[in-house]
């Protein structure tokens, strides 16, 4: 009689669970940390709201909550008296940027006609509407190391003195603070004779433009004699 032949059906029992701790759970990958321009963009935007034009290096748009007057370091420095202690000043090579209220470059050719300069080839320019200016780094990260990324990711590290990396020469000399509004803080035409304490803007431009045409006649003076 013949033996009836073993059923080779796979078995319906489930297998074991494996050991705790034979595999390893499954990890989020590290997330990459922003280069420094990203974390320079995030800062302006996030921190301070202001807006950014697209691309490299960052870049602050004028004529939102902001213009700005372009003059000589040398020219800028007396005139810093006119500003609050929290109104932001830039430094770019040896040009100044003070910020004003957002319209006074508008405001900036019947300025000059009114106070007599606007007939002077001053080195005196305005940034507004539809303009920009290289972003500064923020406060702090040009002389220490710059903030850590993520969890989890690599520490802080100095920061290069060019490349891809950089920001380029514009720094703060007195920057802007999170949280303030900015607007209040800056100089305009409104506060001749108002009541807040916005510096007045007429006192401002009459400082610089008078620094800017002394440092003409200086140079014309040094050109003179220099072909004599």
């Amino acid at each position: 009689m013949a033996r009836p032949s073993p059923d080779r059906r796979p078995s319906s029992r489930r297998c074991a669970p494996p050991a705790p701790g034979a595999v390893p759970t499954p990890r989020r990958p590290l997330e990459r940390p922003l280069p420094l321009v990203g974390r320079a963009r995030q800062w302006y935007e996030k921190e301070l709201g202001w807006a950014t034009a697209p691309g490299e290096p960052v870049r602050l748009v004028t004529g939102l909550r902001f213009d700005v007057l372009d003059v000589p370091a040398e020219a800028g420095l007396p005139a810093l008296r006119h500003l609050g202690p929290a109104s932001p000043v830039a430094l770019c090579g040896e040009r100044m940027r003070l910020l004003v209220a957002a319209g006074s470059s508008e405001e900036l050719p019947g300025l000059l006609d009114w106070l007599e300069w606007g007939s002077l080839d001053l080195d005196l320019t305005a940034t507004g509407a539809g303009g920009h200016i290289e972003a500064p780094l923020p406060p702090g990260w040009a002389t220490s190391p710059v903030p850590p990324g993520p969890a989890g990711t690599p520490g802080p590290r100095p920061l290069p003195p060019g490349g891809d990396d950089s920001q380029g020469a514009a720094v703060w000399l007195r920057p802007p603070e999170p949280g303030c509004e900015v607007e209040l803080l800056l100089p305009t035409v409104s506060a001749v004779g108002g009541v807040g304490g916005a510096p007045d803007l007429v006192r401002l431009v009459d400082t610089v433009a008078t620094e800017c045409h002394r440092l003409r006649l200086l140079r014309a003076c040094a050109q003179a004699l220099a072909f004599s």
